[in-house]
C-alpha cells in the first residue's frame, strides 16, 4: 500500500517523501532493543515485514546474521576480569623442626635458625618478630657464657656456682651490684640504640661487631643453634642444683659412680631430704 505524497508547498526538492501512517511504537521499540542486544534484526522487524516493502522505494540488503552465544559472552567477561585481578596462592611450607609439621605463614625460613617452630604465634607481627629474634640471640649468648663459666669453675674446684653470690669479693656486694647495674645498663642502652638504627647486633658503637671477621650466614645459624642448646643446658644446671645440690661436673661424677641408684628416679625419691638441707 502506497501513501499519497505531501503537498507541493511542504515537499522538499528531489525524491518524493512519504509519510508512514501504520507505525506501531511498541513493536518498533521491541525490534530496536533486539538489534541492540544481538546486532541483528528479528523476523518481525519493520524492514522484513511485507508492509514495509511497499513503503520503500529501494530495499537495502538485509543485515548479515550473527550467531551470539551467551555462554561465550559470559566466558569473555570472566576472562577480562581475571586479567585485571591477580590471585596469589602460597602453599604451606614443611617445617624443619618436625617431619610432617607445617610452618606458620609468618615464618619463611629466611632468618637464621628459622625452622618453622612458633606454636604460640609470637612472631605473627613482623616488627615483634625482629625484636624476638634479637632477644633470642642475646639470651643465647648470655647462656653460652654462663654455661662456660659454670663448667670452668666446677672443673677447677672453685666452689659451687649457685653459691657464688654468697662469697666475699674485692668490694662489698651492694656496691658491686650497683656498679654492675650501671655498666650493664650503659652497654644494653647502646646496644638497643644501635640495633634500632642498624637492625644488627653490635657493641657500643660498632654495628655489626665482628672483630674476628667470622660473620657469615652459616655462622649465624650455628650461633642460634648453640645459643638454644646453652639455654636448655642452663635450665638443666639449675634444676640439677635444686634437686641434688651439686654442680654439673659433680653430678655427672656421682651418677657414673652408681648409675642404678644415682639417677632421675633416685634423685626424685631423695628430694625431700635434699630440699631440707
Amino acid at each position: 500500500m502506497t501513501r499519497p505524497p505531501l503537498d507541493a508547498g511542504s515537499r522538499p526538492r528531489g525524491r518524493p517523501v512519504y509519510r508512514r501512517t501504520d507505525r506501531n511504537p511498541v513493536a518498533e521499540g521491541r525490534h530496536r532493543l533486539h538489534r541492540r542486544l544481538f546486532g541483528q534484526r528479528s523476523e518481525n522487524s519493520p524492514a522484513c515485514h511485507p508492509r514495509s516493502l511497499a513503503l520503500s522505494l529501494t530495499r537495502s540488503p538485509p543485515a548479515r546474521p550473527q550467531t551470539v552465544s551467551l555462554r561465550t559472552t559470559f566466558a569473555n567477561r570472566v576472562a577480562a576480569k581475571a586479567g585485571r585481578t591477580s590471585v596469589r596462592v602460597q602453599a604451606a611450607v614443611d617445617a624443619k623442626w618436625l617431619p610432617g609439621a607445617k610452618s606458620p605463614a609468618h615464618l619463611d625460613g629466611k632468618a637464621p635458625g628459622d625452622f618453622g617452630f612458633d606454636p604460640l604465634g609470637l612472631g605473627s607481627d613482623p616488627e615483634r618478630l625482629k625484636w624476638y629474634s634479637e632477644a633470642e640471640k642475646m639470651n643465647g649468648r648470655w647462656a653460652m657464657a654462663a654455661c662456660a663459666g659454670i663448667l670452668f669453675t666446677d672443673v677447677l674446684g672453685k666452689g659451687k656456682w649457685f653459691e657464688a653470690g654468697a662469697g666475699e669479693y674485692w668490694m662489698p656486694n651492694n656496691a658491686l651490684i650497683a656498679l654492675e647495674a650501671l655498666i650493664m645498663g650503659f652497654l644494653e642502652l647502646k646496644r638497643y640504640q644501635g640495633w634500632k638504627d642498624s637492625g644488627v647486633s653490635g657493641f657500643v658503637n660498632a654495628f655489626p661487631f665482628d672483630p674476628a671477621g667470622m660473620a657469615s650466614a652459616d655462622m649465624a645459624v650455628k650461633e642460634v643453634k648453640n645459643g638454644r642448646l646453652a639455654m636448655v643446658a642452663f635450665m638443666g644446671f639449675a634444676t640439677a642444683a635444686l634437686v641434688t645440690r651439686e654442680g654439673p661436673v659433680e653430678a655427672l661424677t656421682t651418677h657414673l659412680s652408681n648409675p642404678f641408684e644415682n639417677n632421675v628416679i633416685g634423685m626424685v625419691a631423695k628430694m625431700p631430704q635434699t630440699l631440707g638441707q
